[in-house]
């Protein structure tokens, strides 16, 4: 799949097609690629992150205007944290399109979360740079809107160790215990799996590229347990 092909499936029309180019090539692809001039997107995706970062808080600022600083930070952090903006990236198989080595391919590489994440971000930053903040807007309110309204309903927004530790003290007057049960992958690139026990059962499991990530998933997975079994915050 080409940019070109991208670009079609978004609705995008970049004016550079360059940074277009810019925003899909990792890497590892500059290896093997003949184009002495080509570039990477690791300063796009710095960039990308700044402007999302402002997108975001400027959006959420007007939208809820009664809303208090910490809420509006933790509602900013759930929208443009890593795993989200990788699964954007999934919805939209922004990974098929990504130039990466014929080693990262085939090791899958270009479906990891941090990969994909970082390419939504050089994205966002190349539209800003081909368009202006508005064009950088306009496409991510796509992904802004819908999820804000999942994180509202499940309250992703909150920290999950804090909601599960007052449920689990509330009911079984007892503290999650967080156990890491694997590390694996390389030093540059550790995935943890993590799993949480109330009272010696295991309630949840999380995977994540950092100990902490991993225990805020196994932390959500209990609460979802717990929550079916009929247990749930006032």
């Amino acid at each position: 799949m080409t940019p070109d092909d991208l670009e079609a499936a978004l609705g995008l029309a970049f004016a550079d097609k360059s940074l277009l180019i810019r925003a899909l090539t990792h890497r590892s692809h500059l290896n093997e690629s003949s184009q002495a001039a080509a570039l990477d997107n690791e300063r796009l995706e710095f960039l990308g992150d700044a402007v999302l970062d402002f997108l975001t808080g400027e959006w959420l600022y007007h939208r809820y205007p009664e809303m208090r600083e910490g809420e509006l930070t933790n509602l900013r952090s759930a929208l443009v944290k890593r795993e989200t903006l990788a699964r954007f990236a999934a919805d939209i198989c922004l990974g098929d399109y990504l130039l990466v080595s014929k080693g990262e391919r085939a090791a899958g590489g270009h479906q990891r979360v941090t990969l994909l994440a970082g390419a939504f971000e050089a994205l966002v930053g190349a539209l800003y740079l081909d368009g202006g903040l508005a064009n950088a807007k306009q496409f991510w309110d796509r992904f802004a809107e819908p999820h804000l309204l999942r994180i509202m309903q499940d309250r992703l927004d909150k920290d999950a160790k804090s909601l599960l530790q007052e449920l689990s003290q509330g009911v079984f007057q007892a503290k999650p215990i967080y156990q890491l049960s694997a590390v694996t992958g390389p030093d540059h690139d550790k995935e943890f799996d993590v799993q949480v026990l109330i009272g010696g059962r295991v309630m949840g499991t999380g995977h994540g590229h950092t100990k902490q990530g991993a225990e805020q998933e196994a932390a959500r997975g209990a609460l979802q347990v717990l929550e079916a079994e009929g247990y749930r915050l006032a």
